[in-house]
């Protein structure tokens, strides 16, 4: 089951794949170290085939959900230990 994010919600990068793929009208793939594990960006859309468009500093890319968590969980789990 993938995770669900809401539009313009914060994410965090856990994990980066294989390679990536920009959120441009017609898609070009990027190497992965483009971003680096930790960045932040924000959601922009919901795509097909599991995929969210996600706004980093370097761009906006399309990312699926077991590589990104959401920011918002992270703080709430930290402020409730």
């Amino acid at each position: 089951m993938s995770k669900e994010f809401t539009i313009g919600s914060k994410v965090r990068v856990i994990a980066l794949p294989p390679y990536l793929k920009t959120a441009d009208p017609m898609p070009m793939l990027r190497p992965p170290d483009v971003i680096r594990i930790g960045e932040e960006g924000v959601v922009l859309d919901r795509r097909p085939a599991g995929y969210w468009g996600v706004r980093f500093a370097k761009g906006a890319f399309l990312m699926e959900s077991q590589y990104i968590e959401s920011v918002e969980t992270t703080q709430a789990e930290n402020s409730n230990e």
